[in-house]
């Protein structure tokens, strides 16, 4: 089943398709270099020929066939008639020298059988036959040797096409197992996340190939998945720990109306603390679908270059009373010779600065000093909102990003612990890079913009 199974893997038919590819090139190249070789090999055979003809040609003298008939006779002796042959006819059609009978031939070079030569076997060879003095002179070479060659050529092509498919078979299933295992882990770690095992991740290699780089992006994707879900079991949490206070107290409001009703007392007051009580339920609501929807980027249809420069000084103008009033004071400072534009939603910003500054209003005591920087380094907008407060607690300073969480745990105070969740949905949308750092004293948080 699992032999089966790597067959149809896509690693196994992407090693077998190429290798299939390469025996093809290697079978055409294979083929070139066969034609090219035996062509050369051809080439070198007619200039054997040619030679031997030429050297024995170059013993006869004018009259004088003695030493043309010796050297014919001692090529002959030295080679056999499978190899080479060689015939002398004088011009009465006497045979002079040789080791074979010549039959008529054409002057010139030729190829012939064995057969067609009066010999046995079935060998073919390649004879020059020329005319010295009024003698015929037949010079012949077997293509054996040649054919010899091109046998092992053949054969030794053979095996190595032979070498290379066994090759990509036995490499298609080596690497169809390896990725097909780590496939299987993926596919494994999929499942087990389906069965709510969240926390399952895909093993890597940590050698950086295409698998890795695809299951690190998956693991990253589960971080994420599990962050939300968790994100979410702690908001449902939260949102049943959150207003089950209100929501008493808003019982118990009607209830005190009611009774007072039935006694025939005034109840506007009790009217008026219920209807408070609902407002500051729905707020709740709105803050936490308003964060959903930013976190969903349906606001980013409304981007426009927006003026960092001006929309702080407006949220300085209106809330350096607010911080005179709670006595802080509220300090901007922007560059004078140029203003800073980024892109993104005014609305969306302006609430993101307002929850910073009127967390720092909140939470620090009186005589606080609050003051918020703008600052454009190398081409990046940067907005520093500080305070010399009590801070946040290092371990804390995640925490206080989750929805409905709030650092007083009694949560007698008011507000709904959204304010700084709301600030980073809204960073998040606009790719706002948000640090919260110490101020010694106090608390800094660091926006940076992204650059244009």
């Amino acid at each position: 089943m699992r032999h089966a199974k790597l067959l149809r893997s896509t690693p196994f038919r992407l090693a077998l398709t190429f290798g299939l590819a390469f025996v093809v090139a290697f079978f055409l190249a294979g083929l070139i270099t066969y034609q090219m070789l035996d062509r050369g090999l051809a080439r070198q055979l007619d200039e054997a020929v040619n030679e031997t003809y030429s050297v024995v040609a170059s013993t006869y003298a004018q009259n004088d066939v003695e030493d043309l008939v010796a050297a014919v006779n001692t090529y002959a002796r030295l080679r056999s008639v499978d190899h080479s042959i060689f015939s002398l006819e004088n011009a009465a059609g006497n045979r002079l020298a040789g080791n074979f009978a010549a039959p008529a031939l054409a002057l010139g070079l030729t190829t012939r059988e064995a057969s067609a030569l009066g010999l046995a076997g079935q060998g073919v060879y390649r004879i020059r036959v020329g005319i010295v003095g009024d003698n015929r002179l037949v010079v012949g070479q077997s293509f054996t040797e040649t054919e010899q060659l091109a046998d092992i050529l053949l054969v030794s092509l053979g095996w190595a096409a032979g070498f290379i498919v066994l090759t990509a078979v036995l490499g298609g299933f080596f690497l169809a197992a390896r990725a097909q295992s780590r496939l299987d882990a993926v596919a494994q770690t999929m499942i087990d996340v389906s069965n709510g095992r969240l926390e399952t991740r895909i093993p890597l290699r940590g050698n950086g190939d295409d698998i890795d780089v695809v299951s690190a992006r998956i693991n990253d994707a589960l971080g994420r998945l599990s962050g939300l879900v968790e994100s979410m079991r702690q908001v449902s949490s939260d949102i049943a720990h959150e207003l089950k206070t209100p929501l008493n107290r808003l019982r118990m409001t009607l209830e005190g109306a009611a009774d007072r009703n039935d006694r025939g007392q005034p109840i506007g007051a009790h009217i008026a603390d219920a209807l408070s009580e609902s407002d500051q339920i729905n707020a709740t609501f709105d803050a936490l679908l308003r964060i959903s929807q930013i976190e969903a980027g349906a606001r980013k249809t409304r981007f426009r270059p927006v003026d960092l420069t001006d929309l702080l000084a407006s949220i300085a103008e209106i809330y350096g009373g607010v911080a005179e009033d709670a006595g802080q004071t509220l300090q901007l400072s922007t560059p004078d010779d140029a203003s800073v534009s980024v892109t993104g939603d005014r609305d969306l910003l302006i609430q993101m600065f307002v929850n910073l500054i009127e967390n720092a209003i909140t939470h620090s005591p009186k005589g606080t000093s609050i003051s918020v920087s703008l600052a454009l380094e190398t081409g990046a907008a940067e907005v520093f909102v500080s305070d010399n407060g009590p801070g946040i607690p290092f371990t804390e300073r995640e925490k206080v990003f989750q929805r409905l969480y709030r650092l007083e745990k009694s949560r007698t105070s008011q507000g709904s612990g959204l304010g700084l969740s709301l600030v980073r949905a809204i960073a998040d949308l606009h790719s706002v890079e948000l640090l919260l750092k110490d101020n010694n004293p106090g608390l800094g948080v660091h926006m940076i913009f992204p650059r244009h």
